[in-house]
């Protein structure tokens, strides 16, 4: 079993910041790629960012120039900074990582989500 913790979430004014952070723990062999997704009311889940553990980014185009990932393999932990925020990035915020277990058993888990919401 692999569990993610999440924190960070919050209420910020449009054109704030917000800093989230996911912390992975318990079985694991390696963490191939971790990221964020968003789900506002109404919506599908959409990715927001993913960070590979060699340190490829991938993010989606709404949140380009805006958003940064990052990561610390160490202590299998990421960040999503959040600059710049507008009322269409209010979402419940989920990690998500992919890896293994161990050399054969890979594994797919998310977080419980944090929310995000922006208003002034």
């Amino acid at each position: 079993q692999v569990q993610l913790v999440e924190s960070g979430g919050g209420l910020v004014q449009p054109g704030g910041s917000l800093r989230l952070s996911c912390a992975a723990s318990g079985k694991i062999f390696s963490i191939n790629r971790m990221g964020y997704y968003r789900q506002a009311p109404g919506k599908q889940r959409e990715l927001v960012a993913t960070i590979t553990g060699g340190g490829s980014t991938n993010y989606a185009d709404s949140v380009k120039g805006r958003f940064t990932i990052s990561r610390d393999n160490a202590k299998n932990t990421v960040y999503l900074q959040m600059n710049s925020l507008t009322p269409e990035d209010t979402a419940v915020y989920y990690c998500n990582a992919v890896g293994y277990e161990d050399t054969t058993r890979s594994f797919t888990y998310w977080g419980r989500g944090t929310q995000v919401t922006v208003s002034s």
